[in-house]
This record gives C-alpha cells, sequence and structure tokens, in this order.
C-alpha cells in the first residue's frame, strides 16, 4: 500500500511515520508523494534531503484548481491511503471522493471530545484545561466532509495533571502521536486486509 501524505508546518508524524517505513518497523507499505501548501515550511527541505517526493501546491499556486490539483498528484503517485500530518486545511469534496474512507487525520484529544472549527494544537489543550478533565489524548480518524466527525480507528489517553499548563498537556499528547498514527495504520491496514479477504 503506498502512503501519500498532506502537511502545512514540520510534518513531524509524517517524518515518524516514513523512517518507520524505511525502517521496516511499518511493514507492507511505501512512501508516495508529500504535498504542502506551505512551502516554506520544513518538511519541504526535509523531504528533498532524504530523496522524497514533494510538491507545493496551495490557492496561491493553483487558484480555484487546489482541490482538482491535489486529488490528481494524489493519484497519479498511486496512492492508495492519504495521512494528514498537521495540514491546516480543510481537503475539497473532490479529493474526498477519489479516497473516500482512506484519509486518516490525528487530533490531539480523545474525540468526539474538543475537536470541531477551528479547535486545533494549543486551542485543544486549552479546552482540555478549562473543561477539567481528567484524561486527554489524541485520536486517529478517517476524515470525512466534517470536521473531527470521521469515525474513529485508534486513540491514546494521556492523564491530565494537576499542574498541567497547555504547554505541558501539549508535549505530552504530542509524545504519543508518532506511535499512535503507527499503530492506527497497521489497523487500518488489517481492516482494509480482511475485507479484500471477504471478511
Amino acid at each position: 500500500m503506498k502512503i501519500s501524505f498532506l502537511a502545512s508546518h514540520g510534518g513531524s508524524s509524517a517524518r515518524q511515520i516514513i523512517s518507520a517505513i524505511k525502517a521496516q518497523t511499518l511493514k507492507g507499505f511505501e512512501i508516495g508523494i508529500l504535498i504542502t501548501n506551505n512551502k516554506t515550511t520544513a518538511i519541504y527541505p526535509w523531504c528533498l534531503e532524504n530523496g522524497l517526493e514533494v510538491v507545493h501546491i496551495s490557492a496561491e499556486t493553483h487558484p480555484g484548481t487546489e482541490d482538482a490539483a491535489i486529488k490528481q498528484a494524489l493519484l497519479m503517485a498511486g496512492t492508495d491511503i492519504v495521512v494528514l500530518s498537521g495540514y491546516m486545511k480543510k481537503i475539497g469534496n473532490e479529493t474526498l471522493a477519489a479516497f473516500n474512507n482512506k484519509i486518516l487525520n490525528i487530533h490531539p484529544s480523545l474525540l468526539p471530545k474538543h475537536g470541531g472549527h477551528k479547535m486545533y494544537g494549543d486551542y485543544v489543550h486549552a479546552a482540555v484545561l478549562s473543561a477539567a478533565d481528567m484524561e486527554s489524548g489524541a485520536s486517529v480518524q478517517v476524515i470525512n466532509a466534517d470536521y473531527d466527525a470521521g469515525p474513529v480507528l485508534l486513540q491514546q489517553r494521556v492523564p491530565v495533571l494537576a499542574d498541567d499548563t497547555v504547554a505541558s498537556l501539549g508535549e505530552r499528547v504530542r509524545a504519543e502521536e508518532g506511535d499512535l498514527y503507527i499503530n492506527a495504520l497497521k489497523k487500518w491496514q488489517a481492516n482494509a486486509e480482511n475485507q479484500g479477504n471477504g471478511a
């Protein structure tokens, strides 16, 4: 199965997944393309340095046709599954239709809690602390047309400590995200194989 990625910033989860594929700790996958909507982000030169295909597609490069260009680039790369790694834009309808139930995203809370439009990064951790939740974590979900509303594939729980700040809670959640994403991909792969076998 070929994984392609969409990233807006450093792409830390994408880096961990790519490293796991190269190290053969994540088996049965190969690397497709990485698409970023921000050419100045750290993931762009990292891909070039590591010999990975990377392309900049944004409203700036493809005004009015950004969604179609992303879909086409993913298809041309032979993509089987799309992984979002800190991608800050909503996926367009053309890409969603072309990769129905094949786009994964990670969210820094235990969905459905603290999800939705404009709930990302530190906003999520602040909401967890404001709600006095006893635990938080991260969720990998299969995305659909609504923010954070797709089915959850796998979650990792993280305790909220009495002296937590937004920064300390965020750091503890982020520390779990790479391994969680890798385990979620293994689960998605097993589910796909079972469906292929008629199970």
